[in-house]
């Protein structure tokens, strides 16, 4: 079995967060390693135009480095192409795309070469996929379910984007927009840390992008009703350009495909071939970074903005196309800073209103919403870039439109299509609550679970063993699970030990277990992982239930066909009104649906009987009954009468020192109220009263609601035959413990044998005490 250090290893919140802490370093480290070596190996290339004639020197570049990072990602990692996104969205779906420490260093050093190359692709795609990569690895190294693994590699790619960006708020924000949908709490706190640490580190050690907050320090943006049209076609015209953009990757894949040349040739000429064309061009475009930086700020004329445009449109689409490894998230952000200004230039010539900077700013956020379809992560990306609030009007206009008109024009997202051409299908999310997702442990889980004392000896043990048809039973010690016993310990000790060992000494203890509302994905990946046969089900510390591998396909064939237990006749849910809840330290927990004042008190004195023998806690329900034409949900009930009868129960407990929990449920069926607290509140034992008299149906014993249970009731029930002609205390407070069942002599024990025989011959030493109490 396992042992105490690996079970601490399974994820919690405190560990997931710790986790969480860790990605986020080891991202922004990356990223500051990704960004010092780009910009030292890209400087040589810089220094040999100066050297050499350009038209050499930077094709020669563009060639050899394109090279070595092809034949690097050829032979170590053929997963560390392009910018990351896609095989991070696969990863997330679990297909089978590898995200490992040999994915994350690959791309690393391939990206240092193919952008130091001199290719017009950013850096940041790539830091996303070394933060999730180094994520996945963790998940590794720490034993994980699928759901938590999942959970951080998010973060990891969270932590990436804000690392490379100085963004942590839009690294959440393209987490749940593009990567991860479905997000829980944990993997929002998971991603929030990540990505905080993620920009601290990278903003400390000078890992981040371009600072607009220090190159637009004389700038203030501006905002003016008239200008909204020239938003609008702002939002328009990158909408179109971007799908054009997105067209013109995925044709640039295709192009080069069709040539059927190796990843090294691709990528060396397409490094080649952006050298030749650059070295025709302005001496600003040796330097993609200070390009970069013109671009973004705005220092140039229209003219050469739109060829900057022009040029760094087309090299980016022939660079990303060949398979190198480098991202579209900065290229989106240049091209869209070059139109807005071209736009702004316009707008300031026709009106005279504000500045082509705020355009400039605007349009960043506009073409990256298009080309990435994720307008809410470009609208807080600009945002967070220049602290402008000023932006987030024009950034909202234009980043809604151009999601709009490019979504019209193309479905879907860019990263989807490119995962599609790798055969890999992203599933449309749809809410089916008939999937085996939504299942949970509580739901497959058995609640009968036989159970050994750790008092008992080793010959009870084998005596047990040889009547039942179980190859293990859990261990338990005043309710509370201590370990496991199976029939391989019982085999490895019957001839070393005598027979008057105690269990606790041949017991595992501290056994895996599983909380009541953990899913089934983490009850497969337990099982599985530690070759376990059998799962114990826990409440805090109370075991309620037991997982077996036969639960689970008796679970997952009632849904896959269609069959689900109803809890009653009516398919609508009752509801709780009012709720008193004790301390949570019992053993166990036995209800007692309370309907009658005048036999309360005798069900409240037997309960609490039992309870103190067995450490339970009480669960005291009443239940109101409405018409079945109204909702229980909406029906307004007065519900003083039954306050005042759960405080009977209430007063009981404190005077016994027990605990005692209440509740009034409205229901269109009492059984069926019964039957979803006994499901919710994990109970042990039911005792409930009865009035005596036969029922008047031929196909019911003891009426419809106790033969519901009878039936239905996933654990013991008690049923007190209430006295007749009797007099009964209303009041448990004016009584003496014993005095209502004292005259109580005679007791019927069924004799045909079975565990409920034996259950019930329990339960005659504690009645029999009652009777005898003064």
């Amino acid at each position: 079995m396992i042992n105490p250090i690996t079970q601490w290893l399974i994820p919690k919140r405190s560990l997931a967060l710790a986790e969480a802490c860790l990605i986020g370093l080891v991202s922004g480290l990356s990223a500051v390693l990704l960004k010092q070596s780009i910009g030292w190996l890209g400087s040589w290339r810089l220094q040999a135009s100066l050297i050499l004639p350009p038209s050499f020197a930077l094709p020669a570049f563009g060639l050899c480095l394109g090279l070595l990072c092809g034949f690097l990602i050829e032979f170590l990692a053929s997963e560390a192409t392009g910018s990351g996104v896609p095989q991070i969205k696969g990863a997330l779906a679990r297909f089978p795309i590898a995200m490992n420490l040999r994915v994350a260093a690959v791309k690393l050093v391939s990206t240092i070469l193919s952008l130091a190359a001199g290719m017009t692709m950013g850096r940041q795609g790539p830091t996303v996929h070394i933060g999730a990569a180094l994520a996945a690895q963790l998940t590794r190294w720490v034993p994980t379910s699928p759901d938590h693994r999942r959970q951080m590699i998010a973060a990891g790619a969270g932590a990436g984007l804000a690392a490379g960006f100085n963004a942590p708020l839009a690294s959440v924000a393209f987490i749940f927009e593009e990567l991860l949908p479905d997000l829980s709490s944990i993997t929002l706190g998971s991603a929030i840390i990540a990505s905080f640490i993620g920009a601290v580190v990278s903003r400390l050690l000078g890992g981040g992008t371009l600072d607009l907050n220090l190159k637009l320090s004389n700038f203030s943006s501006t905002f003016d009703a008239r200008e909204i049209p020239f938003y609008l076609l702002l939002g328009v015209l990158a909408g179109l350009l971007a799908a054009l953009f997105n067209q013109g990757i995925l044709a640039s894949l295709n192009f080069y495909d069709r040539f059927k040349l190796r990843l090294p040739l691709r990528i060396g000429i397409a490094g080649m071939l952006g050298g030749c064309i650059v070295a025709l061009l302005p001496e600003q475009f040796h330097n993609n970074s200070g390009l970069r930086e013109l671009l973004i700020t705005g220092d140039i004329g229209w003219k050469f903005t739109s060829l900057a445009f022009v040029v760094y449109f087309l090299l980016t689409i022939i660079a990303y196309g060949s398979g190198a490894p480098g991202g579209l998230f900065h290229p989106s952000l240049v091209l869209g800073s070059a139109l807005g200004y071209l736009v702004g230039i316009g707008q300031y010539h026709l009106l005279g209103l504000g500045v082509p900077i705020t355009y400039a700013l605007a349009g960043m956020g506009a073409f990256f919403s298009a080309v990435s379809k994720v307008p809410i992560t470009a609208i807080v990306i600009v945002f967070e870039m220049t602290t402008d609030f000023n932006l987030v009007l024009p950034l909202m206009i234009t980043c809604v439109v151009s999601y709009l008109v490019a979504d019209q024009l193309a479905k879907g997202s860019l990263y989807q299509r490119l995962l599609e051409r790798k055969g890999y299908s992203l599933p449309q999310v749809k809410v089916d609550k008939s999937t085996l997702v939504g299942l949970k442990a509580s739901d497959i889980m058995q609640r009968r679970v036989e159970t050994l004392g750790s008092q008992m000896t080793l010959d009870q043990a084998i005596q047990t063993f040889s009547n039942s048809s179980h190859r293990g039973f859990p261990v338990v010690a005043q309710g509370k699970l201590v370990g496991i016993i199976t029939q391989e310990d019982i085999a490895k000790n019957r001839d070393q030990l005598p027979g008057n060992t105690p269990i606790k000494e041949v017991m595992t203890p501290q056994p895996i277990t599983v909380r009541h509302n953990d899913t089934l994905s983490h009850v497969l990946y337990i099982l599985n992982r530690y070759q376990l046969n059998r799962l114990p089900v826990i409440e805090s510390i109370k075991l309620v239930g037991i997982i077996t591998f036969s639960d689970i396909i008796r679970a997952e064939a009632n849904q896959l066909s269609g069959e689900k237990e109803q809890l009653g006749p009516s398919p609508d849910p009752s509801y709780g009104v009012y709720y008193t809840r004790a301390p949570a330290t019992g053993s166990g927990r036995m209800l007692v649906p309370l309907a009658n004042p005048q036999s309360a008190p005798v069900l409240l004195e037997i309960a609490t009987a039992i309870g103190r023998d067995r450490d339970y806690e009480l669960e005291c329900l009443q239940v109101i009954p409405i018409s079945r034409s109204s909702s229980p949900a909406q029906t307004a009930v007065d519900t003083t009468k039954s306050r005042r009868l759960l405080r009977q129960a209430e007063r009981l407990g404190r005077r016994w020192e027990m605990p005692v929990h209440t509740q009034i449920r409205i229901s269109h069926d009492t059984a069926q109220a019964i039957l979803e607290t006994i499901k919710q509140r994990h109970i042990n034992l039911i005792l409930m009263g009865w009035k005596g008299a036969p029922s008047n149906s031929p196909n019911q014993i003891f009426g419809n609601i106790i033969d519901t249970l009878i039936r239905q009731a996933p654990c013991d029930l008690v049923l007190l035959k209430l006295p007749k002609g009797k007099e009964v205390v209303e009041d448990v407070k004016s009584a003496k413990y014993g005095s209502l069942a004292k005259t109580w002599k005679r007791w019927l024990i069924p004799i045909a044998g079975g565990p409920n025989s034996r259950r019930a011959l329990q339960l005659i030493p504690i009645l029999a005490t009652l009777a005898k109490a003064e």
